[in-house]
């Protein structure tokens, strides 16, 4: 249940344009400071998981570990993701409450 309300946020997220996906990407908004929440999907490879990992604990940026690359993906409307970054604060904030519940 829990985790059909994440997909429907992350949903409503990314049509409001405040998700940036995609590995490369991820990590450029993550450097910049513009990254609030990364989700990172539990079948990424094991070189981009640590990628981002450990950008994230670099930049001090919150990172959950959450469903596949096509629940990434389907939830935001695109082809498998691997990883998701979260622009605007308040959409971070209720999925950080939201993931940290679960």
């Amino acid at each position: 249940m829990i985790d059909q309300a994440i997909f429907n946020l992350l949903g409503i997220a990314a049509r409001a344009r405040k998700v940036i996906s995609g590995e490369e990407l991820v990590v450029k908004e993550v450097r910049n400071g513009n990254a609030k929440l990364v989700l990172l999907a539990n079948d990424a490879s094991k070189n981009s998981s640590k990628k981002i990992q450990d950008k994230c604990t670099y930049y001090n940026v919150e990172y959950h570990v959450i469903g596949d690359r096509y629940d990434l993906g389907h939830a935001t409307g695109k082809e498998a993701r691997v990883a998701l970054a979260i622009t605007d604060k308040g959409f971070a904030s209720k999925l950080s409450s939201l993931l940290n519940e679960n």
